[in-house]
């Protein structure tokens, strides 16, 4: 008996061990999955603020070019036009958009990966 009970006292210590072996291997590719999208989430949202960024220089040449134009016709309170309003206003949204980008860049950087759920309220199998 106690030749029996050494060998299920071995297995229980090699089950024991590969059972750790697989938690960790599992708990290193969950982290790993979670880094790889998070990272796939953070490019997608500087793809998305170089956009803004393009279109916020367009907008700046084109509030130039229309600036330089309404002085060249001779306009005398040349931001108070309505071009130039809406100019303005697109301008403050899309540098509005940007922060906010900004901002969802950063908060997407400091994500931790979450805890796996252990089931500690079943009790493990023995056979």
């Amino acid at each position: 008996m106690n030749e029996q009970e050494n060998n299920e006292q071995g297995e229980g210590h090699a089950k024991g061990t590969s059972e750790k072996l697989w938690d960790a291997t599992r708990k290193t590719f969950h982290t790993a999955t979670f880094r790889a999208n998070q990272y796939k989430r953070v490019v997608q949202k500087k793809i998305d603020l170089a956009s803004l960024h393009k279109k916020i220089a367009n907008i700046h040449a084109d509030l130039g070019k229309m600036i330089d134009d309404n002085r060249e016709a001779g306009e005398t309170d040349i931001l108070a036009t309505d071009s130039v309003q809406s100019l303005f206003q697109k301008l403050d949204s899309l540098k509005q958009a940007a922060a906010t980008l900004e901002e969802e860049i950063e908060t997407i950087k400091l994500e931790t990966p979450p805890e796996e759920e252990k089931d500690e309220e079943a009790p493990p199998e023995t056979t």
